[in-house]
């Protein structure tokens, strides 16, 4: 049995003190190629006839092979340039897609990068982690700690060097971050008016929070009628948080940043949980069967990590008819690409 936090859903008018402060939406660095594509399935429709299947190609930025990630550091990245850094420092697992991207957004900005990875220095960098090391990053190996418990010992280095460090948190996911995905949602609205075709489920990978805490607050913005349903990805906690609590944490942080005053609460998240019982980046056949299908009926690549285990939840739902018969899905691809080469032997049997 899957569980999840159910989705109250609610009608309400947002408040906003001034429109001026839809302008914070329009300060970032391009560092993407927008809108990412959005469309229909019309194979995978077809296996499943009782629903309409599309997909958004966040994929498809174009940042170092593109990814969810280009949104959040457009806003990041033009932070600590307004802040007169010349370097930052983010963290991750050794394959994480969100370094991969940072690296190549520093690259762009002309900032240096330090990646503060988890685990020991492997005899051979396959990848996310060989890409971080093209683009040029600095990569400091952590053991255990993967998710930026060890930031702080980096920045006072950094800062003992004479460089001045910006620091983006794990996963990019903060109140600046999350930015990018309410520009992200106002985005789809308008596709979805153009090609006059509403959604009702809108299923992706959530891991670290910011994606599906900007998801959230630009539905509220934007009016978007849709359910937005984030497959865990992580078991482990971040800072000692549930990842539905970080996730209304930086919905809170946020909104203040647009000037929301209405209060969000943790019904209002709706986050499936169990898929990620066997563990961050740990594949199995629910994973290599979901990227199968997709490529096979498709001709779209998904990671083992995030949109793996994300499709597979997605799926799982329809076959099991956890929603309703006749509606029409999207999944967000959020990429990821690059890792695929750290599961060879898996992939290829």
């Amino acid at each position: 049995m899957i569980s999840f936090i159910p989705l109250i859903v609610l009608t309400f008018e947002i408040e906003i003190s001034n429109v001026n402060n839809y302008r914070i939406m329009d300060h970032f660095m391009k560092l993407g190629f927008f809108p990412t594509p959005l469309e229909r399935l019309n194979n995978l429709s077809d296996q499943f006839p009782g629903y309409q299947i599309y997909i958004k190609r966040d994929d498809q930025t174009g940042l170092a092979t593109g990814g969810n990630k280009t949104r959040k550091l457009e806003y990041l990245i033009q932070t600590a340039l307004d802040q007169s850094c010349d370097s930052i420092i983010t963290a991750g697992a050794q394959q994480s897609n969100h370094c991969r991207q940072t690296a190549a957004a520093a690259a762009r900005a002309g900032l240096k990068c330090h990646l503060v990875l988890g685990g020991h220095q492997p005899k051979e960098f396959t990848g996310n982690l060989l890409m971080s090391k093209l683009l040029g990053a600095h990569l400091h190996f952590t053991g255990e700690n993967r998710k930026g418990e060890d930031i702080p010992l980096i920045a006072a280095s950094c800062k003992k060097n004479g460089q001045r460090p910006y620091i983006i948190p794990y996963g990019g996911s903060n109140s600046i971050g999350a930015l990018g995905y309410v520009r992200a949602i106002k985005e789809l609205q308008d596709q979805l008016k153009e090609l006059q075709q509403p959604i009702d489920y809108i299923y992706f990978a959530s891991s670290s929070g910011g994606t599906h805490a900007g998801m959230l607050l630009g539905k509220a913005l934007y009016q978007l009628d849709s359910e937005i349903i984030g497959v865990c990805i992580d078991k482990d906690e971040i800072n000692g948080l549930s990842l539905n609590q970080n996730i209304l944490n930086i919905m809170n942080d946020t909104k203040k940043r647009l000037n929301i005053t209405r209060d969000f609460c943790l019904d209002e998240i709706h986050l499936l949980l169990d898929y990620e019982k066997a563990g961050y980046g740990v594949l199995t056949n629910n994973e290599i069967n979901a990227i199968k299908l997709l490529a096979e009926k498709e001709g779209i690549l998904l990671d083992p990590v995030y949109t793996g285990r994300a499709f597979y939840g997605m799926i799982d739902q329809i076959i099991n008819q956890k929603i309703r018969s006749g509606s029409s899905v999207l999944f967000w691809h959020t990429g990821g690409f690059p890792a695929t080469f750290n599961y060879i032997a898996q992939l290829s049997n």
